[in-house]
């Protein structure tokens, strides 16, 4: 990947992620100022979730029969016009098919960015290198966020801003010269096989879906629950991604150094203390300290992906890599499926504290696996230093290696 092709990728992204941050609260919030309920909200939110798991599917077969370009070009045009539709018509099953669809092409359009990624990393830079992107991703998603404060009297400007920033997405990528990456020698994978070269690879990605999306999707209706008002829920929600453009580069450059099982591992649990001070201090703590800790939450807990998809790399060769992928975000959405439904019923029968319980529990549990597999098995790929390519949180089918974690 020379300069100029990692510059259209970050300019395509950083639309998208616009467009997208914005996209989940909002929604959120309209689904809560109609008085879904926490639990019907839950459901509605997860259909972007179903749309994910049907995008590992059906992306790599667009993207195999008409390019790179096309299939972001068209995944962008369709999910511009289906947000549109949101204001039209107000009911859970209609908002939950618009959101399948929303998933199926948002994380589609992220197949295409990011497989320019899957030709610039090394095992000596993997975790700079996606802390990289990962910057720029939550970057977007948390300037995103601050867009809720747009004046919105009609219930259609913020459905409209939403549209224009995933369809602008597309122009640097259809208007500047890249090189569309290569999807050759593609070869089958195995949920078992993958668990046999890294158990902690598809345990973290399924944590990290089970609490970034109850955190993305229920996080709003968290805040107002606290009794934040709106500006203050949009700052809340757009600080902790904000707040990873500081957190994930040094992260990533100590993972690339240690053990990744260890770092992992501290990062959930400094999460759960962070959860746990705010869940004690209840509605004693301050709206600057709730704002602070759900800032400081985020700051450590989201950049766990990141870690996760890296170490399953260093488990694979760099041919196996792109088949793998596809099936740790099967795995990743299956979890982002479950969390919003599980934390919306949660919430609904003991409040908002069931937000701060629920990332208890998955950030504990994630935390204790690491430690297991720490204390099973010793990592030795540190001094091998084999060249491998970054796994993208989406992509086509690979074999995975038996290597073990």
């Amino acid at each position: 990947m020379n300069l100029g092709s990692l510059w259209v990728l970050l300019a395509s992204v950083a639309m998208l992620c616009l467009g997208h941050g914005l996209s989940g609260s909002l929604i959120s919030l309209a689904a809560d100022q109609n008085h879904f309920g926490t639990d019907v909200t839950g459901f509605v939110m997860a259909g972007y979730s179903a749309g994910l798991l049907l995008s590992t599917v059906l992306t790599p077969r667009l993207v195999r029969s008409v390019g790179h370009i096309r299939t972001f070009a068209g995944l962008a045009s369709s999910v511009s016009t289906a947000v549109l539709l949101f204001p039209l018509w107000v009911d859970p099953v209609f908002w939950f098919v618009l959101r399948v669809i929303t998933g199926l092409c948002v994380s589609g359009m992220f197949i295409v960015c990011e497989s320019w990624l899957n030709t610039a990393s090394t095992n000596r830079n993997r975790g700079r290198m996606m802390s990289f992107y990962m910057i720029v991703t939550y970057g977007a998603l948390g300037l995103g966020q601050l867009l809720l404060n747009v004046p919105d009297d009609s219930g259609f400007v913020r459905f409209i801003l939403v549209s224009c920033l995933l369809s602008i997405s597309l122009v640097p990528l259809i208007l500047l010269p890249s090189e569309a990456p290569s999807v050759e020698h593609a070869q089958t994978a195995s949920l078992r096989g993958i668990w046999r070269a890294s158990p902690l690879a598809l345990v973290g990605v399924f944590a990290c879906g089970l609490a970034q999306s109850a955190f993305f999707a229920l996080g709003v209706v968290f805040g107002l629950s606290k009794g934040l008002p709106l500006v203050l829920v949009s700052i809340m929600m757009a600080l902790p991604p904000l707040g990873v453009i500081f957190s994930q580069y040094p992260i990533g450059w100590i993972s690339d150094r240690f053990d990744r099982r260890t770092i992992i591992m501290l990062l959930s649990f400094v999460s759960v203390v962070i959860a746990a001070v705010t869940l004690i201090g209840g509605f004693y703590i301050s709206r600057l300290m709730l704002i602070s800790l759900m800032t400081a939450f985020g700051i450590v807990s989201l950049p766990i992906y990141s870690l996760v998809v890296a170490h399953a790399n260093d488990h694979l060769r760099k041919e196996q890599v792109l088949g793998a992928s596809a099936k740790l975000i099967l795995v990743y959405g299956v979890g982002s499926i479950i969390g919003p439904l599980l934390v919306g019923a949660l919430m609904r029968r003991i409040g908002g504290d069931g937000f701060l319980i629920y990332m208890i529990v998955v950030q504990s549990a994630l935390g204790g696996f690491a430690l297991w597999r720490r204390w099973r098995t010793a990592d030795h790929l540190r001094a091998q230093g084999s060249d491998v390519m970054t796994v993208s949180p989406v992509a086509t089918q690979a074999r995975p290696s038996l290597s073990g974690d």
